[in-house]
């Protein structure tokens, strides 16, 4: 209560025990489930929820680590997306989310422990995005969003409770990759001039709501509102893939995350998505010599094999183009963001994409989907 003359000061008002909800968060970290961030505590109702917006088994085995003899199960990749902060209607975008990564080879193999620490970049597709509030506008790769944020979130957490894999231990990455477990987006298809990519890898109209997924060794953005001449974007886009820093195998698949700006630009001039794969294919590389600055020019002939050095960086010749990428089909290419400034993203794929999309199969819809927890 105030008393005259005294600044007015708002109440907080606590609608739980918040002495009790900082235990169990100094609990979490306690365990070391935490990625660092507070977790929501859980409790067996809250699960069940979770387990109510999907028609699967809670028993079913949705992912294995044979070198780690480890497993996850829907029950308990429920239990770390709440903890991640999901909503329960959440869940059913986890789990789409988490067996499209598991269709990439390197997702399921020694990804998770590699020294680049690869990202897993998430693309949301279907009116889900905006039932459950996915950003795919201004800040699409940015925080601020809980559906994107939580999501992501709950990937990581899978991997580190589920299968043990935790920084300074099983995880080996030297420096890692800013935004790890941050990077899930919708897809901007209102203001995208293709089909959404969920669509272009097969998925019929009958399963608009889907998720894809692949793993990011770097991002780089593409800043370029300097220009009418849509070859030119492309020239750019192309340069960003072909950096030689990230290259250590003879082909690698590059992800494209166009601002609308530039995906309309290229749409106008006549582009269709297999058009700017397939340029970006052609064109994305560098010379002999070029590798060899970098003491990268001893390409492996076999697939999996690093790049060695062997030659001196003045060698006469070298001047034949080395494509980076495996084919046109291995770039996801997808719109992202808000207009007004062009700038477009790329990732440097961990291996290759599977080109494939995972439908989002839900129980009957929650009528209020985001009701709190």
């Amino acid at each position: 209560m105030n008393t005259p003359g005294t600044p007015h000061t708002p109440r907080i008002e606590v609608p739980f025990d918040a002495d009790h909800a900082q235990q169990a968060v100094e609990y979490g970290y306690g365990r070391e489930w935490s990625d660092g961030l507070p977790l929501v505590p859980v409790t067996p109702a809250l699960v069940d929820r979770f387990l109510a917006t999907t028609p699967r088994d809670p028993a079913e085995v949705i992912g294995r680590m044979e070198h780690l003899g480890r497993s996850c199960t829907v029950e308990l990749a429920a239990v770390n997306a709440a903890m991640a902060g999901c909503a329960p209607a959440h869940f059913p975008v986890v789990l789409a989310a988490w067996d499209a990564l598991m269709l990439e080879r390197a997702a399921r193999g020694g990804a998770w422990q590699s020294t680049s620490g690869p990202s897993p970049l998430i693309v949301v597709n279907g009116p889900i995005r905006k039932e459950l509030g996915f950003n795919s506008t201004g800040g699409a790769l940015g925080p601020g969003f809980r559906a994107n944020a939580t999501v992501a979130r709950a990937l990581g957490l899978i991997v580190r409770n589920a299968f043990g894999l935790r920084p300074h231990g099983l995880e080996q990455s030297t420096q890692g990759v800013p935004g790890r477990w941050t990077l899930c987006i919708g897809e901007n298809e209102e203001d995208s001039p293709w089909e959404p990519l969920a669509a272009s890898t097969g998925l019929g109209a009958g399963t608009p709501d889907a998720a894809t997924a692949t793993l990011l060794r770097t991002c780089a953005y593409v800043d370029n509102r300097h220009t009418a001449d849509p070859e030119q974007v492309l020239w750019d886009l192309a340069d960003a893939m072909s950096a030689t820093g990230s290259i250590i195998f003879r082909h690698t698949a590059c992800a494209l995350v166009l601002g609308p700006d530039h995906a309309r630009m290229l749409a106008d001039a006549g582009y269709d998505r297999r058009d700017v794969q397939q340029w970006l294919y052609e064109h994305a590389g560098r010379t002999v010599a070029d590798l060899r600055r970098a003491g990268k020019d001893g390409v492996g002939e076999d697939n999996g094999v690093r790049y060695a050095t062997g030659t001196a960086p003045d060698a006469p010749g070298g001047e034949e183009f080395v494509r980076f990428l495996p084919s046109p089909e291995s770039i996801p290419v997808l719109v992202a963001g808000s207009h007004g400034a062009a700038m477009s993203m790329v990732g440097r794929i961990f291996g290759a994409w599977s080109g494939t999309a995972v439908p989002i199969v839900r129980s009957e819809p929650d009528p209020n989907p985001l009701q709190e927890a």
